[in-house]
C-alpha cells in the first residue's frame, strides 16, 4: 500500500471518529464516544505511516 493510501484511510477514519464521538456527545451514548476516539487515533497512526513511506521513497529517490 502507497503512502498516499495510508493518508487517506487515515482521514477517512479521523472523519469517521469524530462524527461518532460527536453522535455519542449528543447521545450521551459513552461507548460510541469511546469507539470514535478509537478510529480517531488509528487514523492518526495511518497518515503517520503514510507520512514515513512518502519520506523513505522520496529520500530513496534523491539519493538515486
Amino acid at each position: 500500500m502507497s503512502g498516499t493510501s495510508d493518508k487517506i484511510k487515515g482521514l477517512a477514519n479521523e472523519a469517521v471518529g469524530n462524527v461518532k464521538q460527536g453522535i455519542g456527545k449528543v447521545t450521551g451514548d459513552a461507548k460510541l464516544q469511546t469507539e470514535g476516539k478509537a478510529q480517531e487515533i488509528k487514523g492518526d497512526a495511518q497518515k503517520a505511516v503514510g507520512d514515513t513511506k512518502n519520506a523513505v521513497k522520496d529520500s530513496v529517490n534523491k539519493n538515486l
